[in-house]
């Protein structure tokens, strides 16, 4: 196969990730079945791609921007009749199979300066999930960004990101990757993480995602503020001391001592607090 003598592009956030047994890891992480279709981000030249075709996947379909990778890709698994090549963007295009079918699994090593977008193409937002979800996503990110994904309230990294992806998925990590695992080795130390997008029926309601997303961009605006300064808008102190009491939520806390699901209360008394003085 050949690539051209292609070598990794900084503007395409291009490291290739190298290490046989965080590639095994990935793979075991995955955990493929024969009924698995798997969408790849960014195969780049197919380290992971070739343990992917390896498992009982039943189809793997990559999404590569740099075009000069899709011909050595090409030639090399093009013949698999499993796999199937995108050449485009994954923040645009579409994410669906030549045959418009869906992936189950996604697996991909997220390049690093679009991982918010991308996080957010994939697992969506708070208030506009995607649906239906994605069974798991294993993903290679950035370990600052990992650590504030799983992180638990209280820890330093817990932030409204946190708080989001935790009322959208359950949240692992696989394996920390340090620089050296890649070619060439990027600056900063790398984690592999897996996401398991909650079902409908276990992620709040639309209507308190909407009120939770207005607290976490009020609160974590001033992340060193108590809440009874942040929120001290919202409602008249008393009321909104109340309330946050019924959500298990002290008002001398700070946004990152909050739990998830207290947000989630605090955001139901609210929308009620609302209802009934507009039924008033």
């Amino acid at each position: 196969m050949s690539f051209g003598g292609h070598t990794a592009r900084k503007r395409f956030g291009q490291h290739w990730l190298r290490d046989e047994r965080v590639l095994d890891s990935i793979l075991s992480a995955a955990d493929l079945h024969e009924e698995d279709r798997v969408l790849e981000v960014g195969p780049g030249r197919g380290a992971l791609t070739e343990r992917l075709l390896r498992s009982e996947a039943a189809a793997v379909h990559a999404v590569e921007l740099d075009r000069d990778l899709v011909s050595g890709l090409q030639e090399r698994f093009g013949a698999d009749p499993r796999f199937s090549l995108r050449e485009g963007d994954v923040l645009q295009d579409p994410l669906t199979f030549p045959d418009g079918g869906r992936a189950s699994k996604v697996v991909a090593n997220i390049p690093y300066n679009i991982t918010g977008p991308l996080l957010e193409r994939l697992i969506g937002r708070l208030d506009r999930p995607v649906d239906p979800p994605y069974r798991s996503l294993v993903l290679l990110v950035q370990q600052e960004v990992a650590q504030r994904i799983r992180a638990r309230p209280g820890h330093t990294s817990f932030s409204a990101l946190s708080v989001r992806m935790q009322l959208l998925a359950r949240c692992a990590s696989i394996c920390p990757v340090p620089p050296r695992c890649f070619q060439p080795p990027p600056k900063v130390q790398s984690e592999v993480i897996r996401l398991e997008p909650l079902p409908a029926d276990q992620r709040p309601a639309p209507e308190l995602c909407r009120r939770v997303e207005t607290l976490l961009k009020q609160a974590f605006l001033a992340r060193r503020k108590m809440l009874r300064n942040t929120l001290g808008g919202v409602l008249p102190h008393d009321r909104l001391q109340e309330l946050a009491a019924a959500a298990g939520i002290d008002l001398q806390q700070r946004p990152q001592e909050v739990a998830p699901q207290c947000w989630v209360a605090l955001a139901r008394g609210l929308n009620q607090a609302d209802s009934a003085a507009s039924c008033s």
